[in-house]
């Protein structure tokens, strides 16, 4: 039985699992580009079980219809939005998903919101072409602060109560929004329950941790961009079209947004000739907010469970 592993960019799929665990007809090929079209269809030929990383490789009807053979599709974590279950159920292949580590996305957002307000990448290009604090003038750009700033938590589930206690540990303000907010269970917390304006006129950052539906795509736009404090910062680790990219690259060539730092975007991998590229004041990482150590070996070590339970006909961890 061929079973095929997609997208592992890091080369750490075989590393991170037992897959001599499965049985000796079981062959194991890894695929470490980014495929698609011909090039994805000629990896996946024979192929009777397939492992996916996140939402890197869409499975739509389209691709399902030219994979006769393909019987199982393990996506990592337990929900990916590029699989189309519903066309997977038509042709009986059966989808299977694995265990999440969730402190990694929320330890990107700090990340970012911290190179961003202490202008990490600057001072380390600085330091690297020779330069030093006589060049490190106020016209350039001073380091900002945390403690006694307001953070704005879009989305306060489990990512999002994360990143709120940090902040409260850095000495912020807390805001939260969301669509259905618990509003007692966000107090109970220390974070204040806000409308969507006034988290954006009040918060001097904004960080989004809101799961992409037709409700919430493009939940910051142009307006919403427009409400926000001048230099004030936008941190999104959740799914790029939550923002409207070109009222973003507006906000950020007009100087009116302080700062972005992005690990999620409209298309990924993120073309060559974005302009996001070239965007003043940018901190930009390549979707690797669920990316750890941890988080890989309960990827691939789930991944190779669910193969084998489905060998033995008990599948486990069914998404329908």
């Amino acid at each position: 039985m061929r079973t095929v592993v997609l997208d592992d960019y890091q080369r750490v799929a075989l590393d991170s699992a037992d897959w001599g665990s499965l049985p000796d007809d079981v062959a194991v090929d890894v695929v470490h580009q980014h495929l698609t079209g011909a090039a994805l269809r000629g990896a996946l030929a024979g192929a009777t079980a397939v492992v996916v990383m996140r939402e890197r490789t869409a499975f739509d009807a389209e691709l399902l219809a030219d994979l006769p053979d393909l019987r199982l599709l393990v996506t990592t974590g337990m929900g990916n939005a590029a699989v189309d279950i519903g066309a997977c159920r038509e042709r009986g292949v059966l989808v299977c998903g694995t265990g999440m580590v969730e402190p990694a996305t929320a330890e990107l957002t700090w990340a970012l919101l911290l190179a961003l307000v202490k202008q990490v990448p600057r001072l380390d290009a600085g330091v690297r072409a020779g330069a030093w604090q006589q060049r490190l003038d106020r016209a350039s750009g001073i380091g900002g602060d945390l403690a006694g700033a307001v953070l704005g938590v879009m989305g306060l589930g489990k990512l999002g109560q994360r990143v709120a206690r940090v902040a409260q540990a850095f000495d912020m303000d807390v805001l939260a929004w969301s669509q259905h907010l618990d509003a007692d269970l966000a107090r109970g917390l220390g974070v204040e329950p806000t409308s969507k304006e006034e988290l954006l006129a009040r918060s001097d950052a904004v960080t989004l941790h809101l799961k992409l539906s037709e409700r919430s795509r493009g939940v910051i736009g142009a307006r919403e961009l427009a409400l926000m404090k001048p230099g004030a910062l936008l941190v999104n680790t959740s799914r790029g079209p939550l923002v409207d990219e070109a009222a973003l690259l507006d906000a950020l060539r007009s100087g009116h947004l302080g700062g972005a730092g992005l690990d999620v975007y409209d298309v990924e991998p993120l073309l060559e000739d974005h302009p996001l590229r070239t965007a003043p004041r940018t901190v930009l990482t390549p979707h690797v907010g669920y990316v750890s150590e941890a988080t890989y070996r309960t990827f691939y070590r789930d991944a190779v469970e669910d193969v084998a339970a489905w060998l033995a006909g008990s599948p486990v961890r069914v998404l329908t």
